[in-house]
């Protein structure tokens, strides 16, 4: 079987009637990306090309275009966060937890919920062992946490025809790599079902900034468009909205602002359920117990 034939095509047209808690339409989860980058090695993601085409190890500036949202970039984020009360999603390199333990002391501390997001950042299908490093990166987290996480994000997004069966196979029960509706979708393993979770390469500050190279505003012009259009569409059933970040990116001074006037923004609409990723998967796992009875 492929990988596509497990998520059978659904129209979003013919998805069952689902309600969200307490009259509410719209679900937006945030998703803060901290991860951890080894200097030793050449970098996830760029943005200051090496002089004269030459590639650079120990790769200075790019490791700390990095560094600086862990030192600096993060903490805007978290006050734009905490000061407005919003439940947040940390998806977390799980070895950050040893690498800047005040980073993820801070989001534990504030109860923030913490999703998987690989151990060190890297592409899965370049993992000699993918289940050793998932359950290493699941273990971690439970260590410091004291909770094991149920949500997962691989690093860029990456799988191979054995991520899903291996992520359920350690307890995870909902995966954000499947960016294909505005809703959740389940998907069949040999150890259970595991659910899609709306996630976003759109409403992503990496696609926006990093890849695309827009203005400093563009984030929150994207941001009001893309909810405006889910908000009215929730009046006929509902919706989820992703927001992901990373503090590298809209961490940086020059962009904090409209990440903020975004949160506020979407916050001043009645109608939206700020949930994290487990509660959005744990409710749409009880809305379809419910539709089918």
């Amino acid at each position: 079987m492929r990988l596509t034939d497990r998520l059978p095509y659904q129209a979003i047209v013919d998805r069952p009637k689902l309600n969200l808690p307490d009259g509410k339409r719209l679900a937006v989860w945030v998703i803060v990306n901290v991860e951890e980058w080894g200097i030793e090695g050449p970098m996830p993601r760029t943005v200051l090309p090496p002089p004269m085409g030459v590639p650079l190890l120990p790769d200075v500036p790019n490791w700390s275009w990095h560094e600086y949202g862990m030192r600096s970039g993060f903490w805007r984020q978290y006050s734009a966060l905490t000061s407005r009360e919003i439940p947040t999603t940390l998806a977390i390199n799980g070895n950050v937890c040893n690498s800047y333990p005040r980073v993820a002391g801070a989001a534990l501390e504030a109860g923030w919920e913490f999703m998987g997001h690989g151990h060190l950042q890297g592409p899965m299908h370049n993992l000699d062992d993918q289940r050793t490093a998932i359950h290493t990166a699941m273990d971690t987290i439970e260590a410091f946490t004291g909770t094991r996480p149920t949500s997962w994000e691989s690093p860029g997004l990456t799988e191979t025809d054995e991520t899903l069966d291996l992520l359920r196979e350690a307890g995870v029960k909902y995966v954000a790599d499947w960016v294909l509706d505005d809703l959740p979708q389940e998907v069949d393993t040999p150890h259970g079902v595991i659910t899609t979770l709306p996630y976003t390469v759109e409403m992503n500050d990496i696609a926006v900034y990093a890849l695309q190279q827009h203005s400093s505003d563009e984030f929150l012009r994207r941001g009001r468009d893309h909810f405006d259009r889910l908000y009215a569409e929730s009046a006929d059933n509902a919706r989820v909205m992703a927001i992901s970040i990373h503090p590298y990116v809209t961490g940086v001074p020059h962009r904090i602002r409209y990440l903020e006037e975004l949160l506020d923004y979407v916050g001043s609409h009645e109608g939206v359920a700020w949930m994290t990723a487990s509660e959005v998967g744990d409710w749409y796992t009880d809305e379809m117990i419910r539709y089918n009875g």
